[in-house]
């Protein structure tokens, strides 16, 4: 398999049958606890799936080309981390410049994308399955179109699920759950279409 075919095949796998969210529940806080409106779950959507798509990139290369060389591979996670703060903090300001509706309505879970554990995941995850840098790029990108489809579908359903009647005792966390079960299952159904590991 050439290349670019790997890298289409890792990219589709991770929006899909290797869903970061769904298949690995890495990422579930701000899942959770974000996804009550669509505008909302929209713009961190967004968020997560650029500083993901970026951020595997810079630390595939901070990896092969300054910890390798060096031999400090011990070092790859806080590396991995102050990469991934750091590149945060930009987006951030670069949302609070421009759409500040937007950064107002993600408030506390802006900052939270540099410890959401998918971000570091898709970064050890390149790291533990030897992917090329084109690869790496690809499975972060897919990875946070995967989030991303994932945060907005259940902002959808909890939308509408706002306005059902809904027994009392599974009101909030508890059908917010069971939804992310279902939605679990729903993304499982399409492994063994292609999983790249």
């Amino acid at each position: 398999m050439s290349e670019g075919m790997l890298s289409f095949a890792i990219f589709f796998a991770a929006i899909f049958t290797n869903n970061i969210l769904l298949t690995n529940y890495l990422g579930m806080c701000s899942f959770l606890s974000v996804s009550r409106e669509v505008k909302t779950s929209v713009g961190l959507g967004f968020a997560v799936t650029f500083v993901m798509a970026v951020t595997s990139v810079l630390n595939y290369l901070a990896y092969y080309y300054i910890l390798v060389p060096f031999n400090i591979e011990y070092l790859r996670y806080i590396v991995f981390i102050v990469i991934i703060a750091a590149f945060v903090q930009i987006v951030e300001m670069i949302i609070e410049r421009v759409s500040d509706t937007l950064y107002l309505s993600l408030g506390i879970f802006l900052p939270l994308i540099t410890v959401n554990c998918a971000i570091l995941g898709v970064s050890l995850f390149m790291v533990i399955r030897e992917y090329s840098l084109l690869s790496s790029f690809a499975y972060g990108f897919g990875s946070g179109i995967g989030w991303f489809l994932a945060i907005l579908a259940m902002a959808g359903i909890r939308q509408k699920t706002s306005r059902a009647r809904i027994p009392r005792g599974l009101e909030g966390a508890g059908i917010a759950l069971i939804i992310a079960g279902i939605m679990a299952l729903a993304f499982m159904g399409f492994s063994g279409m292609i999983d790249i590991n």
